[in-house]
């Protein structure tokens, strides 16, 4: 008897919408198992669940605020229960005001810095803890969702959301160099202007179609544009990459 293949089992911050929907989607038809973190809409990520499993793959959708450390804590717990974590996606994020920096509120600014910095950098310290080989994982691969904001800073946009990126790709390398001898390899993807509900989220919806004359490639992305290159990056074709940061931001 041939046992069956080991399935990966990895985490979508964020995996209700967008982005983070696509990725795992893209992930389970790849043949991951996904644990779908989620904020709120526990109706939005039931209906994600039921699309990924429809690709043969198991879901466990897991509620939790990735800025509180118990709730991170909790959610890597339930993760386990899959079996064990082999990768994390680290997309939640959030701009929620789009304007100069003198005119944002300073609860916007603090926790716009906590979802996009303070989230990516407790995740990944639990995945450490789950996939390092000297404590007793089986290694694997980190992805964090960073933007093309954190190389322009985004002026008189949201200079604080494109300060936190820059915070994330900075982790990104450091985390690359400190968890590759024991077997994690760490990248970033960086989108460009994407079509999802973040522009209406902080109160422009029209910020992707004023942006597209700007683009070289003449359109805005879509969150599948996205989502290949987050799975390439986990997969074995890309073994030997590490400590990068990856533009998909149609020439931005």
């Amino acid at each position: 008897m041939i046992d069956a293949p080991v399935r990966p089992v990895t985490i979508v911050t964020g995996g209700s919408r967008g982005i983070g929907a696509a990725i795992a989607l893209e992930l389970a038809r790849q043949g991951h198992d996904i644990v779908l973190n989620y904020a709120s809409r526990a109706d939005a990520a039931a209906l994600m669940a039921g699309r990924i499993e429809a690709f043969g793959a198991r879901c466990l959708p897991v509620r939790a605020d990735v800025t509180d450390e118990e709730q991170v804590e909790a959610l890597f717990s339930q993760a386990a229960t899959l079996g064990p974590v082999t990768g994390l996606v680290n997309n939640a994020g959030a701009t929620s005001f789009i304007g100069d920096l003198a005119d944002t509120p300073v609860a916007v600014i603090r926790r716009v810095i906590d979802l996009n910095l303070l989230g990516t950098v407790l995740c990944c310290r639990l995945a450490a803890r789950a996939m390092g080989k000297s404590r007793g994982g089986s290694g694997g691969a980190i992805v964090n969702i960073t933007s093309i904001a954190a190389a322009t800073g985004s002026p008189h946009t949201y200079v604080h959301y494109a300060a936190a990126k820059a915070g994330v790709e900075t982790l990104t390398r450091a985390l690359a160099v400190e968890l590759g001898p024991d077997g994690i390899r760490v990248n970033a993807v960086a989108p460009g202007i994407v079509r999802t509900g973040i522009h209406a989220d902080a109160g422009d919806a029209g910020r992707v179609d004023r942006a597209v004359p700007g683009i070289p490639l003449g359109r805005a992305g879509e969150p599948e544009d996205i989502a290949p290159m987050v799975v390439h990056v986990m997969s074995d074709r890309a073994s030997y990459v590490t400590g990068a940061v990856i533009a998909v931001s149609g020439g931005l």
